[in-house]
């Protein structure tokens, strides 16, 4: 709606606790790096107006967390992306948040995720959401044990598999929660489907030593990568919003009697 995609990913992160982001940017990507960082000339702006409002808004954008950028010089992958992290992160448990997934949830969908990781004493956890059939080639889709309503233990997984040879229909949607090993489980990964070193790939190594859940997540995921996702979740937001919800709701009531 007004805020870009990975201003959503990073409130998520933040409300469920994280303080340090991490983000991984490509070539030309700078646009991303100035909008987390300090405006002053805008900040003098909008003081100088005597517009308060903004300027809050403003400078809530860089208080969010303390950020850390790293490049990812060639699009190799999701796995690639995230092994370009391995020096900052360390020898620490981490979570993975793929903005182009907008999740609209009471509960910000990584805190719940932190939950399960403590409760089942997890390794990993992986958020997953059930697809038609016709849809799991286009994600990694698990195997898995129920041992809660909407927990599973992972036993194995598989990325884009053809409907017909896929495990369930649990797919796994862009927020992790991983364990360092998965950074010497990526370097040894080698490139999978499309020529991408895969992250999936890499996890199922992992199965077999750790403990690794899927979790059927509370709230309505709308996928921003697309261009029908994009527009619902636009609308979705922007029902929520007091300015914009009554103009839009009468549009929208005009265009449906069309």
């Amino acid at each position: 709606m007004d805020k870009p995609l990975i201003q959503h990913g990073v409130e998520e992160a933040c409300a469920a606790g994280v303080r340090d982001m991490i983000i991984v940017t490509g070539r030309g990507k700078y646009a991303i790096e100035d909008h987390f960082d300090v405006a002053y000339e805008l900040e003098a702006l909008l003081q100088k107006k005597g517009d308060g409002k903004q300027l809050a808004t403003v400078q809530a954008i860089t208080e969010m967390g303390d950020f850390f950028y790293v490049r990812q010089n060639m699009p190799l992958g999701l796995g690639h992306a995230v092994l370009r992290t391995m020096d900052l992160v360390g020898e620490e448990p981490f979570a993975v948040i793929l903005s182009d997934d907008v999740i609209d949830s009471k509960v910000p969908v990584l805190r719940q995720m932190i939950d399960v990781y403590e409760r089942y004493s997890a390794d990993s956890v992986l958020a997953i959401q059930r697809v038609p059939r016709e849809h799991v080639s286009r994600y990694g889709i698990i195997k898995g044990k129920k041992i809660a309503e909407g927990v599973y233990e992972v036993l194995d997984m598989v990325e884009k598999p053809k409907p017909a040879k896929a495990p369930s229909d649990l797919a796994i949607i862009g927020r992790y929660i991983l364990s360092p090993a998965i950074f010497p489980a990526l370097q040894a990964t080698r490139p999978g489907a499309g020529g991408e070193i895969q992250l999936t790939d890499a996890i199922r190594t992992l199965v077999a030593r750790e403990r690794v859940i899927g979790y059927e997540f509370e709230g309505e995921r709308y996928d921003a990568g697309n261009k029908l996702g994009f527009l619902m979740a636009n609308i979705t937001f922007a029902l929520k919003d007091p300015e914009l919800s009554p103009g839009l709701r009468d549009f929208l009531a005009r265009e449906r009697k069309r």
